[in-house]
C-alpha cells in the first residue's frame, strides 16, 4: 500500500461552479412556440391580437424593415390591424437631454400600469453612424418598467429621419393598439425638430422642463411651448423644490400670453419628481381631463382625422423617395453625376435637376 495515499495533499481539484444554461429557461417556451422565420400575416395578426409580445416585436421589426420584399407584407399587416386600433391615449413626451425623460417615463409608466392600464413605450433613440442601431437603449435605462408584464418598451433607431423620429413609429402605434395597449408613450430624442413630428401622431403633448438650468433660454423656445398641453417642471426634489415652484409660476404666466388653443384646452404647468415619485397622480388626472374635454367638443376626433391625412402624405413621399433611389435607370446616372460633382465638373443643383428629369 502506498503510504502517500492516506496523506491529505494541499493540491487537490475541487468541483467547479455549475455553469448556467445558455438560454434563459423562462424563454424556452417562447422559442418552442415561435413560428418560422417569416410567419404569415395571419399568424402575426393572431399573435398580436392575443397580446403575444414576441410576435408584436417581430411585427414591428417587419414594419421597420427597409427591404422591398417586406414592404408589401407590412402594408397588409397594418391594414389588418387598423380595425383594432385607435382605442388608446397617445402621449408625446419630450424635453432637453438631461431633463430625465427616461426616469420620468419609468416612474409615470409604473403609475399607469398600477392603475390597471397596459402601456407601450416607443422610445426614439439616436442612431449610430456606423451600425445604424440605437445608441441609448431605453430597455437598459428603464429596467423596472421593462420587467413589468403590463408594459412594452420598444427602442427604435431614428435612422436619420427628420428630427430623430423613427420612420415607422406611426405604424408601430397601430400595432401596439391592436395588441391591446390602451396607453402609448412616444419619447423623442429631444433635439428640437422631433417635437413637430411627434405632435403629429399623438393626442397629448407633454414637455419636461428643468429649473436652474437656463430657464430664460428654454422659455425662448416658444414653438415647443405652444405645442405643449402640459409643462412639467421635473426634478422638483431636495433643494430644488422652491426653484421648481417659482419656475412653475413663471411658465404658467407665460402660457397665458399664447393664443388660445383650437382644442379649447388651457395648457397647465405642474411640478414632479421621479426620484420621490411625486406629482404623477396630478399629471395623470390632467391628461384624462384633457381627453374628456377634447372628446366632448369634437377636437379629439378632428385631430385624429387630420393626423391620418398628414401621414398619408408622408407615406406618399416615403414611397416616392424609395422608388426613386431603387430605380435601376436612376442608379447608373446617380453614380455618374456623383463622380462629376466630386470632380467639380458640375454643380450639385444642376446634377440634382438632371437626375430628377429622368423620371
Amino acid at each position: 500500500m502506498d503510504p502517500c495515499k492516506n496523506i491529505d495533499s494541499a493540491l487537490k481539484v475541487n468541483e467547479g461552479v455549475p455553469q448556467p444554461p445558455a438560454i434563459n429557461p423562462r424563454a424556452l417556451h417562447i422559442i418552442k412556440k415561435r413560428p418560422g422565420k417569416n410567419p404569415d400575416i395571419s399568424v402575426l395578426l393572431e399573435g398580436i391580437r392575443k397580446g403575444d409580445i414576441p410576435m408584436l416585436a417581430r411585427a414591428i421589426t417587419l414594419v421597420e424593415s427597409t427591404l422591398n420584399k417586406d414592404r408589401e407584407k407590412a402594408r397588409e399587416l397594418i391594414s389588418a390591424c387598423l380595425p383594432y386600433s385607435g382605442n388608446s391615449i397617445r402621449v408625446g413626451i419630450t424635453g432637453v437631454p438631461g431633463v430625465g425623460k427616461s426616469t420620468f417615463i419609468e416612474t409615470f409608466g409604473k403609475h399607469i400600469t398600477a392603475a390597471g392600464h397596459k402601456l407601450a413605450v416607443l422610445a426614439i433613440d439616436p442612431s449610430s453612424g456606423k451600425s445604424k442601431g440605437s445608441i441609448l437603449g431605453d430597455k437598459t435605462r428603464m429596467e423596472t418598467l421593462a420587467n413589468d408584464p403590463h408594459a412594452f418598451i420598444r427602442p427604435s433607431p431614428s435612422g436619420g429621419s427628420l428630427g430623430g423620429v423613427a420612420r415607422k413609429t406611426r405604424e408601430s402605434v397601430i400595432l401596439c393598439e391592436a395588441a391591446g395597449f390602451d396607453t402609448i408613450f412616444i419619447e423623442t430624442v429631444g433635439v428640437g425638430q422631433s417635437e413637430t413630428v411627434v405632435h403629429s401622431m399623438t393626442d397629448f403633448f407633454l414637455l419636461l422642463m428643468l429649473t436652474g438650468a437656463g430657464d430664460g433660454l428654454q422659455g425662448i423656445k416658444r414653438g415647443i411651448m405652444e405645442m405643449s398641453d402640459l409643462l412639467v417642471i421635473h426634478k422638483a426634489d431636495g433643494n430644488n423644490i422652491d426653484k421648481a415652484s417659482q419656475a412653475q409660476s413663471l411658465y404658467q404666466g407665460a402660457l397665458q400670453l399664447f393664443p388660445p388653443s383650437p382644442s379649447g384646452w388651457i395648457p397647465l404647468t405642474l411640478t414632479a419628481s421621479s426620484l420621490e415619485n411625486t406629482g404623477m397622480e396630478e399629471i395623470s388626472k390632467t391628461i384624462h381631463q384633457y381627453m374628456s374635454l377634447t372628446k366632448e367638443n369634437g377636437f379629439f376626433y378632428k385631430q385624429r382625422a387630420e393626423q391620418s391625412v398628414h401621414w398619408m402624405r408622408e407615406s406618399i413621399e416615403d414611397y416616392l423617395l424609395s422608388d426613386f433611389y431603387n430605380n435601376p435607370s436612376i442608379k447608373d446616372e446617380w453614380i455618374r453625376m456623383e463622380r462629376k460633382v466630386r470632380e467639380g465638373k458640375i454643380d450639385s443643383f444642376s446634377a440634382a435637376a438632371h437626375i430628377v428629369k429622368l423620371l
